[in-house]
């Protein structure tokens, strides 16, 4: 399907941008796109900037080379394309890139057994026998296909309760004991407005094992905000710090982010001698926490999402996009994976590469 693909999100300077690039796409007539198309598919192809012999060539249009070169020029001043110092033909920037996934890349789902035979191998290279074990194959399985970076989370866990306990520790403090259907124990220490005797607390913690248990944590508080007139009031208030005590253990629960394949990114020709972006670039492999702001947003499109020079925020310059995809686990999103390389990378390929990937994954996860 063209032009189907989720693109990155940046907000209201994101929008401009977006809506500047759709005015432009209408402006552009069939001979500009065709060639744009032709630029871009060559410099991914060849990595070398393209000449108006070349894109005559490549495009098959019959027209003139100082045709082609006004229409370059054309491409130029709309900053689809740009002129390196070192040569006379032109390359694709972060703008012109954006407009060809948009609006000129053709990108279906691929199912396996029509998929080229490497695709199709990394059928058998997940292996179910331990959820953790699958997310680093994939990972891995992500940067060997792709030659670039592969990047998968873990999958979240539920914020649901199975089971709920108070244990008063002196005056106005609470230890709130949280169990998770899977047997986790998590504790946090609450402060009352006023002592509680452990015969309260014991009362409190019955009514909400009777009437919450196996909600998740949000929607125990949904639920509270109209029921909590009825309760009596010292329940509904340690009800209340236990729903609290409940999101705080989920918001500090680190969702884990596998990382493969960091050091191919230092053969990429478009930026492996800039040595400061790569720096910055190796930083957020190894703090994470901006990788998984990304993987975050990705996990609530359908499908698969990219972002190209810099739209994500989290890449540390121009030259990168990164494509990814969320993964589900009977039909619920649970986790994102994607890949991380240079713009100048064979999205077509990538998108299969990530698409695929995912689905393998939540298969895997999913076999019991």
């Amino acid at each position: 399907m063209k032009g189907a693909l989720p693109r990155g999100n940046g907000g209201s300077a994101r929008a401009q941008e977006t809506g500047a690039l759709t005015t432009i796409g209408r402006m552009l007539d069939q001979r500009a796109k065709t060639l744009l198309k032709a630029l871009v598919e060559r410099y991914i192809a060849e990595g070398q900037p393209v000449g108006s012999r070349t894109l005559s060539r490549a495009s098959g249009l019959d027209l003139s080379p100082a045709t082609i070169r006004n229409v370059m020029s054309d491409l130029e001043e709309l900053g689809l394309i740009a002129s390196p110092h070192t040569s006379a033909g032109r390359i694709p920037t972060a703008r012109g890139y954006r407009l060809f996934v948009d609006t000129m890349l053709t990108a279906r789902p691929v199912d396996l057994d029509q998929a080229s035979p490497d695709l199709a191998a990394a059928r058998g290279q997940l292996h179910p026998d331990q959820p953790q074990r699958v997310i680093a194959q994939a990972a891995h399985l992500l940067s060997s296909l792709s030659s670039f970076v592969g990047v998968v989370t873990a999958p979240r866990k539920a914020s649901v309760f199975h089971h709920i306990e108070f244990l008063r520790l002196g005056e106005r403090r609470v230890l709130v004991i949280l169990v998770a259907p899977d047997g986790d124990v998590q504790n946090r220490v609450i402060f009352t407005a006023r002592d509680h005797t452990q015969a309260e607390l014991v009362e409190a913690a019955n009514h909400l094992n009777a009437h919450y248990a196996g909600l998740t944590i949000e929607a125990v508080r949904e639920r509270l905000k109209t029921e909590i007139e009825a309760l009596r009031g010292e329940i509904g208030v340690l009800m209340q710090a236990a729903v609290q005590a409940g999101t705080q253990v989920m918001e500090e629960a680190v969702d884990q982010v596998v990382v493969s394949g960091e050091r191919n990114l230092l053969g990429v020709q478009d930026f492996g001698n800039d040595m400061n972006s790569l720096r910055k670039l190796f930083e957020v492999f190894e703090q994470k926490t901006e990788l998984m702001r990304l993987l975050d947003v990705s996990s609530r499109a359908e499908g698969v999402r990219i972002y190209i020079g810099g739209e994500s925020r989290v890449v540390p310059f121009e030259e990168l996009s990164v494509v990814t995809a969320p993964y589900e686990i009977d039909g619920q999103v649970v986790g994102t994976l994607g890949v991380i390389g240079p713009t100048r990378m064979a999205y077509d390929r990538m998108i299969q590469i990530v698409d695929i990937t995912s689905r393998l994954v939540g298969h895997a996860l999913s076999v019991r």
